[in-house]
């Protein structure tokens, strides 16, 4: 069974009505919400939704729900960082000029052979290291 590992992009444009993403994260949300899909997630991914929800979208409450969605979607595929994880996104952030942020989702999709899902075309889709929504829907 084929693991999506979904960036946080995916989570929040789920939840954005106004995002030109939202049908088809919501219907990948969905589908992995109702364990159609194996999804996944790090933990920070959490921080990232949480970030947005409460400084963009002024809604602490959508930080909550969205983080439970995660947890209950992606159960006992919610990653920790850790040491191997650290090291290989350090040498992929060096490697390809990402964020350490945006490393950690494609070091996480290597290590554990996972397809990374996300909607930032620039650094991640764009250069192959991730793809869309409707490449896995």
């Amino acid at each position: 069974m084929t693991v999506l590992l979904l960036d946080a992009t995916v989570w929040l444009a789920s939840r954005d009505r106004e995002d030109h993403h939202h049908a088809l994260s919501a219907d990948l949300v969905a589908s992995v919400a109702r364990h159609e899909l194996a999804g996944a997630a790090l933990d920070l991914t959490l921080y990232e939704v949480a970030n947005v929800a409460v400084r963009r979208w002024r809604a602490p409450q959508q930080a909550r729900a969205t983080a439970a969605i995660i947890r209950a979607a992606c159960v006992e595929r919610v990653v920790s960082v850790d040491e191997e994880l650290l090291d290989r996104l350090a040498g992929l952030a060096d490697e390809h000029d990402l964020s350490a942020y945006d490393a950690a989702y494609v070091a996480c999709a290597h290590l554990r052979g996972w397809t990374l899902v996300s909607l930032d075309e620039r650094d991640l889709v764009g250069p192959g290291h991730a793809v869309q929504p409707a490449a896995v829907l």
